[in-house]
């Protein structure tokens, strides 16, 4: 016998009518239909606002030294301080990738950043994404040299955190609070300029 449409049935127990409420009181949902006795809640209309505990004291009044959020938009660094350089016996440049197959840093999909934390007493090549002023100096007076590698992780793309700046192609060309890019200070300084022009 062909099966046709009309006798495709759903599982037994994967569809559940309704609550009827307020048909009775046979049904066990008639008279208030489920709401309680009296009160703000039993009444047609929208209930209290969010937050709303009954006029006592909300807890987001209660505890106000919550505050404040986690920004999503925040860059994943990857720190090496110049001692760990230091204890790396490397003859070759040391890279992001170098340094992952030594344990030092997590991984290579976050951008690599050399702090001045330390000593370092031999030259070093080493290459990163960003480089403190007091790690560049140290690691050349030491006679090593810092490369400096184009970011191209996931949050070079996020989107710019200041509201005072409008989010455009532009700003995303110039890499406004980027690494190697303007500040938003600058940017705002920039912008003023060109109006004022």
């Amino acid at each position: 016998m062909a099966l046709t449409l009309d006798d495709l049935r759903p599982n037994p127990g994967a569809r559940k009518d309704r609550t009827r409420v307020g048909r009775g009181h046979g049904s066990g949902k008639g008279k208030t239909a489920g709401r309680g006795t009296k009160g703000q809640n039993a009444r047609a209309g929208r209930g209290p606002r969010i937050g709303f505990e009954g006029g006592q004291l909300p807890i987001q009044r209660r505890m106000p030294y919550k505050r404040g959020f986690t920004n999503i938009y925040k860059t994943q660094w990857e720190v090496v301080n110049l001692d760990r350089l230091e204890s790396l016996a490397a003859d070759e440049p040391i890279t992001p990738a170098l340094l992952h197959a030594r344990g030092v840093i997590r991984d290579t999909s976050h951008p690599l950043k050399v702090l001045a934390g330390g000593e370092l007493n031999r030259p070093v090549d080493i290459h990163a994404h960003a480089f403190s002023v007091t790690a560049r100096e140290r690691i050349e007076a030491a006679g090593g040299s810092v490369t400096q590698l184009e970011r191209t992780d996931e949050w070079v793309t996020a989107r710019p955190r200041s509201r005072r700046l409008p989010l455009n192609r532009d700003m995303k060309r110039a890499r406004v609070g980027k690494v190697g890019g303007p500040t938003r200070r600058e940017a705002i300084a920039a912008a003023n300029g060109s109006q004022e022009a």
